[in-house]
């Protein structure tokens, strides 16, 4: 787990020039869809991160992956479609609940440890209120049959979110430098390996991650060649 939290709080530490913040900056759209060159927003306080994750957590229902994108890449703006899709990879793979994970690299990124706390605070207190209370109200009725399929019903609402979240983020992989082709073959036999053939999360990870990060290395090592012969 210190690994992981080391890694983690490496990434959020990455400089605002680095990933394109401004202090100020408007989300605009065009067609529909933002640009990537566009100045990005930032948050503007630990207690906006607060507020923020709050908010973000208490929409979450059956998961929060949809919620997460549409708030912080389309509303907010604090990063941009591809940079999501990569910090959500660094989240996924770490230990722990991937949500938390993300929150904290993103409250560390703008305002080191206190940011962290501050976008985990808001990511469970209130949550974890409610949590409590539906517990105790959905203790007596839990076996009814209308409760049953309460949560079926909403079981089905929450993968079509997350398969709608997946398929709008694809477009993010265009400049990823593997190529669109060779991340969509990736997907592909990640999702054979998991939910078809259920290899277990681990071998995925050290098969085809490994493979997916030594390819990336190999590109990105050929364009840095490539920009350094170019006059």
């Amino acid at each position: 787990m210190k690994v992981g939290a080391v890694s983690w709080f490496g990434w959020a530490k990455m400089s605002d020039h680095e990933l394109g913040f401004t202090s100020q900056g408007q989300a605009q759209r065009d067609n529909g869809h933002m640009s990537e060159e566009l100045p990005l927003n930032r948050p503007k306080s630990k207690t906006d991160l607060f507020v923020s994750f709050t908010i973000l957590a208490l929409q979450g229902f059956g998961g929060v992956l949809a919620v997460v994108q549409r708030e912080l890449v389309e509303r907010k703006r604090w990063m941009t479609p591809a940079q999501f899709v990569e910090d959500w990879a660094v989240a996924q793979i770490l230990p722990g609940p991937n949500v938390i994970n993300f929150c904290l690299m993103i409250g560390g990124r703008h305002f080191g440890l206190a940011g962290a706390l501050a976008a985990l605070a808001g990511m469970l207190a209130a949550p974890t209120a409610v949590l409590l209370v539906l517990a105790s109200a959905f203790g007596s009725v839990s076996e009814l049959n209308w409760a049953q399929g309460a949560l079926r019903g909403m079981g089905a609402v929450a993968a079509g979110l997350i398969a709608a979240t997946g398929i709008k983020l694809i477009p993010a992989l265009k400049n990823n430098p593997m190529g669109i082709a060779v991340s969509a073959a990736l997907m592909l036999g990640t999702f054979i390996g998991v939910s078809l053939l259920r290899w277990p999360l681990i071998g995925v990870l050290l098969g085809i991650g490994s493979m997916a990060c030594g390819w990336a290395y190999v590109q990105l090592t050929r364009r840095a060649n490539e920009s350094k012969v170019a006059p």
